[in-house]
């Protein structure tokens, strides 16, 4: 990709707004600073103030990009069709797992994906409360700190753990599954040794684009149940992830039975 920027300083913007903007209202929320913007879904001053601040420092750090992030979309969903025409855009989830965040549950993160042209070319996924970043390049592999990650190696379904929402015909199948709240700690789980596979119905650029990358860049295999690749953009035909082509096949298999 472009080396036109630092992702080092993409890192550290993405640090810095998380202890100015997110960690001081971790667990200090007040009944103002929170509202549900649909049944079901929450928002935070948290997500709309690091938003903001997220969005004017990266399109200063790369000139002539676009931000599509999930609370201006929320807003004005016509900017979500910034991922449909050529260009560079950052996709930007300011915390993935409010619903998580607003009850102090500190499973929680900042996504960040940088998309050229459809493509998604550089992803970063930041725990606030741990303090781990895992970050990829198109071509570069994922990593963590100084640590290249990989995913884990294929095991049979008995042996397998994964995140899916509601399916116990899967349960019943493999070792252990579950949700929890936040894509992108399954996504951080599918490359540290914690989940062997993943699967979304809904899919929304924000909470995947950077964490498909990086599952790819680990080794790992990730499709649409249409066994189609992945695009940056929103969908509703589910995604599956898995350590390799043949555990993909299976779970998708079962998956398709529920």
């Amino acid at each position: 990709m472009s080396k036109s920027f630092d992702p080092e300083r993409v890192a550290a913007i993405i640090r810095e707004t998380a202890e100015s903007e997110i960690l001081p209202r971790f667990g200090h929320l007040a009944e103002g600073q929170i509202r549900e913007k649909k049944p079901g879904q929450l928002v935070t001053e948290a997500d709309t103030e690091a938003e903001k601040v997220l969005s004017r420092r990266l399109m200063e750090l790369l000139p002539g990009s676009l931000v599509v992030g999930e609370e201006g979309v929320d807003a004005d969903p016509i900017l979500l069709h910034r991922l449909d025409i050529p260009g560079t855009v950052w996709v930007i989830d300011p915390v993935d797992g409010t619903g998580n965040f607003a009850k102090a549950n500190p499973r929680f993160a900042v996504i960040i994906a940088l998309v050229k042209d459809g493509v998604t070319t550089a992803g970063w996924i930041y725990d606030p409360v741990t303090g781990r970043m895992i970050a990829a390049e198109q071509g570069g592999g994922a990593w963590l700190g100084g640590q290249r990650l990989s995913v884990l190696p294929s095991v049979p379904l008995d042996q397998m753990d994964g995140s899916v929402k509601r399916s116990a015909h899967m349960a019943s199948r493999v070792r252990k599954v579950g949700r929890r709240g936040s894509a992108a700690h399954d996504y951080m789980d599918l490359v540290t040794g914690v989940l062997h596979f993943a699967h979304f119905s809904k899919l929304m650029p924000w909470d995947h684009a950077a964490g498909v990358l990086i599952h790819a860049e680990a080794g790992g295999y990730g499709r649409l149940m249409t066994d189609r690749p992945y695009r940056p953009v929103a969908s509703r035909d589910g995604l599956l992830l898995a350590t390799g082509e043949g555990s993909w096949r299976s779970l998708k298999a079962i998956i398709s039975q529920e």
